[in-house]
């Protein structure tokens, strides 16, 4: 089966720079997947992101080399308004990505944009809102809304369009630990329930490693791991060089393998490590 995105030899300057983004990415996503894309400031996950959903090259200038595909459209070849109903985007601050007054309002501007007929248009943001689970804030001026109320509107504004796919460029940095817990939890049950393929960009590796199957790291325009998180956050090189920030339980489970004293799985949540001390403890209190 076809990849519902499909990026080629991808490369991209931004004017002026000598030094590229994003430099010979090839990476394929199987449609429903759930992928999770991390790396250190700078990497190029934004441009990434940026190059998912035609805005590089169609709105940002710039030298590019190689293609990108998502459902089978060459998103360089493709007006924007096109890629829009396959391919949703969500940033990191709902501030700059709102632009009505009233959560339905909100939702009503992009259909209204891709000339949705009005009653189709009421069916698809009661739908939208429903599904992301604040169909009680439709009427809701958005002035009056927490930062988590506000991605999630955003999320809703983009699931209104029927995307294939979701792109979100680290809508949990602004959020307290709660919120982000909750906008993760909303988009596993997205992918889960209605088969909408999401790729999370984040920086906060402990959100995304319990909860994704498949991680890819960025670092200075490069794609330098592709595996499980569990694969990845065994690589302590790798996680220092990229700066990221181990899952404390994690971590203490490195010690332990260094000290040669575990040699299982590395745990990724608390749950987990609990489970296995109290297996290392007792094994160890068996052999005394």
């Amino acid at each position: 089966m076809e990849p519902i995105i499909k990026v080629e030899n991808f490369t991209f300057y931004y004017p002026d720079s000598q030094v590229p983004a994003l430099a010979g990415i090839n990476l394929t996503v199987q449609a429903g997947e759930f992928l999770g894309l991390t790396g250190p400031t700078g990497a190029g996950k934004t441009t990434l992101a940026l190059a998912l959903n035609g805005i590089i090259p169609n709105f940002q200038g710039g030298r590019m080399g190689g293609r990108v595909m998502v459902a089978g459209l060459d998103t360089a070849k493709t007006p924007c308004a096109r890629l829009a109903g396959v391919i949703g985007s969500v940033f990191q601050d709902p501030e700059a990505q709102l632009v009505a007054e009233v959560v339905e309002d909100e939702l009503a501007f992009g259909l209204e944009n891709l000339a949705v007929p009005r009653e189709e248009m009421r069916q698809r943001i009661g739908a939208a809102l429903e599904m992301v689970g604040i169909a009680s804030l439709r009427h809701r001026s958005l002035r009056e809304l927490s930062g988590g109320q506000k991605q999630k509107v955003a999320i809703a504004a983009a699931v209104a369009l029927r995307p294939r796919v979701l792109v979100l460029d680290e809508p949990t940095s602004e959020l307290d630990p709660r919120g982000t817990l909750e906008i993760v939890a909303l988009l596993q049950r997205l992918n889960r329930d209605y088969g909408i393929t999401i790729l999370l960009i984040e920086q906060k590796i402990s959100v995304l490693a319990p909860r994704v199957p498949r991680l890819v790291c960025l670092n200075k325009g490069r794609i330098v791991a592709d595996a499980s998180p569990r694969q990845i956050l065994a690589q302590e090189k790798l996680t220092t060089e990229l700066g990221l920030e181990v899952p404390p339980v994690t971590a203490l489970f490195r010690m332990l393998r260094r000290a040669g004293v575990y040699h299982g799985d590395l745990p990724l949540e608390v749950d987990e490590g609990q489970r296995e001390l109290g297996r290392l403890l007792g094994s160890r209190a068996s052999r005394a």
